[in-house]
């Protein structure tokens, strides 16, 4: 590798170990094998710019992961309510197996405050989120996809699965799994359909 690959892999290790905000230029430095700190600023520019990179590589690869696990869901043949009680056991397992790139996400969001092409890289993997959950659920090609189920399903979905992943992130002694949370949103669609 490169001076620039072994910063962009020291990175991610800190990023994982230690997190955005205690992450120094040292810590980079050191565990890229030795690169000189000055090879920060001739390639990326600042300590920032490389976490921001390092940070998109780890989420752009660990997203491919978690769709190809979310894609095969359930077992064929089962009710969609066990299919998605299956899909739910899959993502809570994802926050345990993953916990640091789950961890990595939620800082992103915070540092993304300062960094506008972190805010732009987000909002877009945010747009391609409900998108592809909204094609997951429906089972039909992301293409398909009408916005309004993009902004509906897919946007409703993204929000369980983001204060899920909080809840386990912070507490994951009380937090719910799968079976809770399907007996929840039937609860809630009682709650709803009661109104109607």
């Amino acid at each position: 590798m490169g001076n620039r690959e072994d910063l962009l892999a020291g990175a991610r290790h800190c990023l994982e170990e230690k997190g955005w905000a205690r992450t120094t230029v040292r810590d980079i430095v050191t565990a890229a094998g030795g690169v000189s700190m000055a090879a920060i600023g001739y390639h990326f520019g600042s300590r920032e710019a490389l976490l921001n990179a390092a940070l998109v590589e780890a989420i752009d690869e660990w997203g491919t992961r978690i769709g190809r696990t979310l894609a095969s869901f359930g077992e064929a043949g089962s009710s969609p309510d066990a299919r998605y009680e299956a899909m739910w056991a899959q993502v809570i397992q994802s926050f345990q197996d993953d916990r640091t790139l789950w961890l990595a996400t939620l800082e992103a969001l915070l540092q993304a405050e300062h960094s506008e092409e972190l805010r732009r890289y987000l909002a877009g993997s945010q747009a391609q989120g409900r998108r592809g959950l909204a094609a997951l659920l429906l089972g039909t090609p992301e293409n398909e996809v009408t916005d309004t189920a993009t902004r509906t399903l897919g946007a409703t979905q993204m929000a369980l699965f983001t204060g899920l992943m909080t809840q386990w992130l912070t507490d994951p002694d009380q937090a719910p799994h799968a079976p809770e949370i399907i007996t929840g949103l039937h609860t809630l669609t009682d709650i709803t359909d009661a109104r109607q």
